[in-house]
């Protein structure tokens, strides 16, 4: 039985595999709407310079790769998550799962984006050109159940349920008739959907070594009052591996894991994530990550402290010309 679930699930695999060639082949630019999806979550991930798909072994592991969620060993497993983004914009998270052992792994997400007041103005007929309608802030959260099981010691499988909603805000927009302003119509920039994240992780067998993938944003079309977008949709593949199984001597005190993931976003070309993790004693970890071909995310670093089911986390990010980005997550387990 064990074996015929495994290779019904390895041919969805590559049928996955194969799906993005066609869905990424349209024109990217200016293709995807709601981007506060594409913000890493998780100190711990961002630290690593987000390359988490195979690393994920606690509630972050949501955000990436809800395959990983069956790999948490304790029953209970939350995390609250806090970045700070340039431009006075900031992202809370919070993620919690539960292990019911031959059942599979439950998982719930919830992200908030939080932006800052800005003026509104409407194109009139004056000296300046526009006027000013006072001030507003757009919102925009997203809320997810996940589940993911183990279905052999190899093959583990996860997917995750995520609705998003993002509000603008309402404009005016002029009614314009023989190139002359008659009136305004109020419209409202308000969008929910439903979108798709699934994943999967491979044990080969040799040493420590994973191999997996993710799909993440997957959804239908999302419209306000003309243009019509997609959830910035991305294709993951990646490898892991713990490098100290590949020395001679006893190491059973640290681990280094490094992760290394190729990227198809669908409103950009190929990137690259790299990361690495030590860990001592299962108690303070150092990290270090990478990130190719982005215009302006590069390095990042970062550290995190575990003692008795409790952890902190702490990532900073550099972003070239924009303010470089904290994020701070803490968690429990038990």
């Amino acid at each position: 039985m064990k074996k015929t679930i495994f290779q019904i699930f390895t041919l969805i695999l590559l049928g996955l595999m194969l799906a993005p060639t066609h869905v990424f082949s349209q024109d990217k630019v200016g293709q995807t709407g709601l981007k506060f999806l594409d913000v890493g979550v998780g100190a711990r991930a961002a630290g690593m310079g987000e390359a988490f798909t195979l690393v994920g072994d606690d509630a972050n592991a949501l955000f990436y790769n809800p395959a990983g969620i069956a790999l948490i060993e304790e029953k209970y497993s939350i995390m609250a998550h806090r970045t700070e983004w340039f431009a006075d914009i900031s992202y809370n998270a919070f993620a919690a799962t539960v292990n019911l052992d031959v059942l599979g792994t439950f998982g719930a997400s919830f992200v908030t984006a939080d932006y800052p007041n800005s003026m509104g103005t409407i194109v009139a007929d004056n000296e300046q050109g526009y006027i000013e309608t006072g001030n507003f802030s757009g919102t925009a959260f997203s809320v997810g159940l996940a589940y993911a099981r183990s279905f052999t010691d190899k093959f583990t499988f996860g997917g995750r349920v995520n609705f998003a909603h993002q509000n603008l805000g309402e404009n005016m927009v002029p009614v314009i008739e023989s190139a002359v302003i008659t009136d305004t119509s109020n419209v409202k920039n308000d969008v929910g959907g439903l979108a798709y994240d699934i994943g999967t992780i491979f044990v080969p067998g040799f040493k420590s070594l994973k191999l997996g993938m993710s799909i993440t944003n997957y959804s239908a079309q999302f419209e306000y009052e003309e243009d019509q977008f997609q959830l910035p949709l991305t294709f993951n593949m990646g490898a892991s591996m713990d490098v100290l199984d590949l020395l001679d001597g006893d190491y059973s005190d640290m681990s280094f894991v490094v992760d290394i993931e190729a990227l198809h976003p669908r409103d950009f070309g190929q990137r690259i994530h790299a990361g690495g993790e030590f860990w001592y004693k299962d108690t303070f970890a150092l990290r270090s990550g990478y990130k190719f071909n982005y215009d302006e995310e590069s390095f990042s670093a970062g550290f995190g402290v575990k003692l008795s089911g409790a952890r902190i986390d702490y990532a900073y990010s550099r972003f070239g010309i924009f303010t470089s980005v904290q994020r701070f997550s803490v968690g429990y387990a038990f």
